[in-house]
């Protein structure tokens, strides 16, 4: 099972900043996981929430601001460019998440592919674009069926779109898969592999382990290391 940072060691470290995926690289971490949303000038920048309210005290919107805005609100904001030339750089697996729904709809998708393309080195490492829109995966499958995806699941998310996508890796939250452990059984008889997010708690990390989970994605990859024993 590998571990990946979910926005980097980010129980440690401000989220999704070079601190942050450089903490997981020190934690051992076997991959990194980020969150993509564009600016006004169809910048990718590593962003959760719409707003940049609650990491930088600013009530703008990400989608209504351009990169030099949102820069200068938040000088640690990493392009998707910088984190992909990190990852290539470190040998670190990447999973992707666009995040919907936005102003600029499925836009997000075919920069994040431009992105791929223009990343020297990108073939090096594994990669996943993940999303909860089922919409924006089988975007995915259009602009390149190449680039592996994720289908993220939760709470309410409902099984046939995890049957009818066309995503090679079917992501719920740990709390679904602590309910209802069998839901890892269907996910593998569809042929598909299993991301789990966010894994932090010592018993749900063993679960993982234990169903067969692909990818862990945590936010202390250091504690996931030792609670597996891995050396």
């Amino acid at each position: 099972m590998l571990i990946y940072a979910h926005r980097g060691a980010s129980a440690n470290y401000p989220e999704l900043t070079l601190a942050a995926y450089e903490g997981a690289v020190a934690q051992g971490a076997d991959g990194f996981e980020c969150d993509v949303r564009l600016t006004k000038d169809e910048v990718a920048v590593l962003w959760h929430n719409a707003s940049m309210l609650e990491r930088a005290g600013n009530p703008g919107l990400i989608a209504e601001m351009t990169y030099k805005e949102v820069s200068r609100a938040y000088p640690q904001i990493l392009t998707l460019d910088e984190f992909l030339a990190f990852a290539v750089k470190n040998k670190k697996g990447v999973l992707i998440e666009t995040k919907h729904p936005v102003i600029s709809g499925n836009r997000i998708e075919e920069v994040v592919v431009e992105n791929l393309h223009a990343t020297k080195g990108i073939e090096k490492i594994d990669v996943s674009v993940m999303s909860f829109s089922w919409f924006a995966i089988e975007k995915m499958k259009r602009l390149d069926p190449s680039i592996p995806t994720t289908f993220l699941m939760h709470k309410n998310s409902q099984w046939f779109q995890a049957k009818l996508s066309s995503a090679t890796s079917i992501g719920p939250g740990i709390n679904e898969l602590r309910e209802e452990p069998i839901r890892a059984m269907r996910i593998k008889k569809l042929g598909k592999s299993l991301n789990v997010w966010t894994v932090d708690d010592a018993a749900d990390i063993k679960l993982c382990e234990k169903v067969g989970v692909d990818i862990l994605i945590t936010n202390m990859p250091s504690h996931a290391r030792e609670v597996l024993r891995y050396p």
